[in-house]
């Protein structure tokens, strides 16, 4: 880990201290890292490139006429994508959906551009963790053998 300073005015550490004492973090720094990579998940400033997981979610209106039709298919075109999904009815007019993705991070975002700007989603959110494949050996139960597993990267 690197150390690094940064000056705060006031009245913004005050709502960082509020921030750390309610989300119960134990130190500053740590609230601060998660900040920071929040925020940087959301920046354009680079597409993230390599493995990720995805968590997408968003509400929509499922009277708009073909908007269902429309997602679905885009769903069904991207399934290698897919690892699950759900699906809430949040009243009469609008659903809210999930989808946990893994992938590349970059066909993710793509992915979740394709729903987002959809007419008629209304709200939406990707959120994206790095993750590294490793190929291991041990035993699950059945016998040694070998098989891959995720590992959550800090970053991309």
């Amino acid at each position: 880990m690197q150390r690094i300073t940064i000056t705060l005015p006031e009245e913004l550490c005050a709502e960082l201290d509020a921030f750390v004492q309610a989300r119960r973090y134990q130190t500053r720094s740590e609230a601060l890292r998660d900040l920071l990579r929040r925020a940087l998940s959301l920046s354009d400033h680079a597409a993230p490139e390599g493995a990720a997981i995805g968590v997408l979610s968003y509400v929509f209106d499922h009277h708009l006429r073909d908007l269902s039709r429309r997602l679905m298919a885009h769903h069904h075109a991207h399934h290698a994508l897919g690892i699950c999904s759900s699906h809430v009815h949040l009243d009469h007019d609008t659903c809210l959906e999930t989808a946990i993705l893994r992938g590349p991070a970059q066909a993710l975002r793509a992915y979740a551009d394709g729903v987002l700007g959809q007419r008629g989603v209304i709200h939406g959110n990707l959120s994206l963790i790095p993750v590294e494949a490793q190929l291991e050996t041990h035993d699950h139960g059945q016998g040694d053998g070998d098989h891959t597993h995720l590992h959550v990267r800090e970053s991309f």
